[in-house]
């Protein structure tokens, strides 16, 4: 005798025994990317390769490795709360292809920096990371504080972005003294170190009195402790030829 199931059933039973091939591919590298020169700056289960600015290590920063995701967490909820301590790369990069996906909480600011002038400091170009519906500073007239801009320099052109608690997809381009700036695959900014261009927004932002703000150098990159909730994952660069 035939046994005959239900076709929904027999299709979860299907689904049931396929791999998890989405959670798997976290945190990982293919052949091809292993091939192609890219390197994971987050394991997926520790903070290796990381500090926090002025410090040797990770420790007594709100960031943690939890379930495949480097986490910042509050110590108690309500805000501004942790001990701002932003995270860097151990390494320093100049040219370079750096992708991640990042979560916000609702109301939340975070940010990506690279070429910081002075590693000591948390200060430098900034990919921008906010919650565009519930932060105030997203609301700055000029649109230079939403998501996937140049912060405080240049607003998002195309920028399509997932709302707070979804996961995004982003990518910064360093080859030589170009830059470009994406979110989910759209191009949301696009500059050059050095040019006249860059020059007269730099001498209308807040960081027109910067010693070296703009100007090409090597550098950690550095997650920001805004003192609200954010989470990373598949952090992932590859060396660029200038």
């Amino acid at each position: 005798m035939r046994l005959r199931l239900p076709l929904r059933v027999l299709s979860l039973l299907l689904l049931a025994a396929l791999p998890s091939f989405a959670e798997d591919a976290h945190n990982t590298l293919t052949d091809a990317e292993k091939a192609a020169g890219w390197q994971l700056l987050f394991d997926g289960s520790s903070l290796k390769g990381w500090h926090a600015i002025g410090a040797t290590d990770a420790a007594g920063t709100g960031w943690s490795a939890k379930d495949g995701e480097l986490r910042l967490r509050l110590p108690q909820p309500g805000g501004e709360k942790t001990a701002h301590k932003d995270l860097l790369t151990d390494a320093d990069f100049s040219d370079f292809e750096l992708t991640w996906e990042w979560n916000i909480a609702a109301g939340g600011n975070s940010g990506v920096k690279y070429n910081l002038p002075d590693k000591t400091k948390a200060v430098g170009c900034e990919y921008q990371m906010i919650d565009d519906d519930k932060h105030p500073d997203a609301k700055v007239p000029g649109g230079s504080h939403k998501t996937a801009a140049l912060y405080d320099i240049l607003p998002p052109t195309d920028a399509k972005v997932k709302p707070a608690g979804e996961w995004n997809q982003s990518r910064i381009l360093v080859k030589g003294n170009h830059v470009e700036q994406y979110l989910n695959g759209g191009k949301t900014a696009e500059f050059d170190f050095g040019s006249d261009a860059l020059k007269e927004l730099i001498a209308k932002s807040k960081f027109k009195s910067t010693k070296g703000w703009g100007e090409k150098i090597a550098s950690p990159i550095l997650l920001q402790d805004h003192g609200n909730e954010v989470t990373f994952r598949d952090i992932k660069l590859r060396p660029s030829t200038p």
